[in-house]
């Protein structure tokens, strides 16, 4: 297995993720947690469907809560520089064997969906309708006060597949681990904005999704919402953290939602614009890769995860046991 070169010749140009939806049971209790606890912004409600969006973001959403009798996940979004991308971006993926759909997407123009080669929902889209920015309106910022969406880490059974497909697509890696000694890949870091990822794979039962991820301004916005969920009924949904990622260099925060969806919080990362940005191997041994303070995940973080809509989730090609099945 191998980290396959960048891509730069793609004819349509995916500019970010974007958006995700999440099946949720009880609308209520979502709402609290995403809104009250996290300080998430509503800009659209129903009886049966919630749309938040992050402090900085101009997007109408970046998250859709939708109440259903299961927990999932819904399609993954991302954003194209130009309307003729969905048409090119159609092309390619009836091209890789894959069927293409066109959706009526509230707040979002012509809307592109289909299904990734491992079983992942995915959407596009060029235009969303805009909101005013509230960064500088302090007085409106509340709980986590998160900043704007950050990325999506998924389990995958087939992770050559995933890489190789999203490279095919403009995707570059920036990081990646191996089993020690071998070339055998265990997780990668993949993205379009030139930050450390949009997109990030680890091998195991999947698809799954394994988190999505908020950014905030700084680890003290971290530490605030610790002691704000300590102190309000969400000490049992803090899962793992704080610390810092070897992989990426951020500062992290995992949490569990009412349904069981995680929540990465998130910042202190760097960088990758540099068209040359040579991907950083890890071996999965070296102590620093997942925390450079030291503390193991725990097995909750290790192997569980979201269920994508309609899909069965299935067994790694590649055997991986729990020790090697991870996200960081």
């Amino acid at each position: 297995m191998s980290i396959p070169g960048p891509r730069y010749d793609t004819p349509f140009n995916i500019a970010r993720l974007s958006h995700a939806t999440l099946y949720v049971r009880d609308l209520d209790a979502s709402r609290r947690f995403y809104v009250d606890m996290l300080g998430l912004l509503v800009t659209h409600e129903t009886a049966d469907a919630i749309h938040l969006r992050a402090i900085e973001e101009r997007n109408h959403h970046s998250l859709v809560l939708v109440r259903s009798d299961r927990s999932a996940v819904g399609h993954l979004g991302y954003k194209v520089h130009a309307e003729a991308d969905l048409d090119r971006l159609e092309s390619f993926l009836s091209g890789e064997g894959l069927t293409t759909s066109w959706a009526d997407v509230p707040f979002q123009e012509r809307t592109l969906r289909s299904v990734d080669p491992q079983g992942i929902p995915i959407e596009f889209y060029h235009r969303m309708e805009r909101l005013p920015s509230m960064l500088q309106r302090y007085g409106d910022h509340r709980g986590g006060k998160l900043q704007r969406i950050d990325h999506f880490n998924c389990f995958t059974n087939d992770l050559q597949g995933s890489v190789e497909f999203y490279h095919r697509m403009g995707f570059r890696t920036t990081e990646y681990t191996v089993r020690d000694g071998t070339d055998v890949l265990l997780s990668a870091w993949l993205q379009r904005r030139g930050s450390v990822h949009d997109l990030a794979f680890a091998l195991g039962v999947g698809p799954r999704l394994h988190h999505l991820a908020f950014w905030v301004a700084n680890p003290l916005s971290i530490i605030d919402l610790l002691d704000l969920m300590a102190t309000t009924g969400y000490q049992a949904n803090i899962e793992r953290g704080p610390g810092r990622h070897g992989i990426s260099n951020a500062f992290f925060l995992y949490i569990r939602d009412p349904d069981g969806h995680r929540v990465e919080i998130y910042n202190a990362d760097y960088s990758a614009i540099d068209h040359d940005h040579e991907p950083l191997c890890w071996q999965f041994g070296d102590p620093l890769r997942s925390c450079l303070w030291g503390p193991a995940a725990p097995r909750s973080w290790v192997e569980e995860g979201s269920p994508f809509i309609g899909q069965e989730p299935s067994a790694p090609l590649v055997f991986a046991d729990h020790t090697g099945s991870v996200a960081a």
